[in-house]
């Protein structure tokens, strides 16, 4: 099971917000969704966050750990889905018009879809919060970026992650429609 979907199925809101505030509406619902330990899709990119995903394992997890002695103390929301052996970095919004070409990471952002899991679910089965949100804390991409080459948490190069999101068949594009 992959956490990205495309397009974004929203559910009916229960009231119609204003046309300018419907974005902002349907993200505070999600966010409040994963706050109640249910796990919700939020939309890539806007004010929220990006996703680096790079390869988990003993690579992955020991680059998180560097990362939290970066960021002094706990590192910013790292996703792990140990099925797909995948770790999904949020990073700020923007990253991945910026990101370009990385050996062991995907940056991803709008148009797709990240689903959360509950905050309470730092554990596996399924996707859980290997890191989980702390405030408005995310992982800064100028530090993840060479981190990610010393860690080199093989195989997920962009091409094995593309090819890893294609295979789910829940994207609805081609791989070559995220290759960045």
């Amino acid at each position: 099971m992959s956490v990205f979907t495309l397009p974004l199925h929203q559910m009916p809101p229960a009231q119609q917000p204003a046309a300018d505030m419907g974005d902002l509406a349907a993200r505070v619902r999600a966010l409040l969704s994963v706050r109640e330990n249910r796990s919700s899709q939020i939309s890539l990119g806007g004010q929220m966050f990006d996703v680096v995903v790079s390869a988990g394992g003993r690579p992955g997890r020991a680059a998180v750990v560097q990362m939290d002695d970066i960021q002094l103390g706990t590192c910013g929301p790292v996703i792990e889905d140990r099925n797909s052996g995948l770790l999904y970095w949020l990073v700020p919004p923007g990253t991945a018009s910026t990101w370009g070409y990385h050996g062991f990471g995907l940056c991803v952002g709008a148009p797709y879809t990240l689903t959360l899991p509950a905050l309470t679910h730092s554990e596996p089965p399924g996707p859980y919060w290997l890191r989980p949100c702390i405030s408005d804390r995310l992982v800064p991409p100028q530090q993840l970026r060479p981190l990610l080459y010393q860690a080199g948490p093989l195989p997920a190069s962009p091409g094995a992650v593309q090819a890893h999101l294609a295979a789910t068949d829940v994207l609805g594009h081609e791989a070559e429609d995220i290759a960045r």
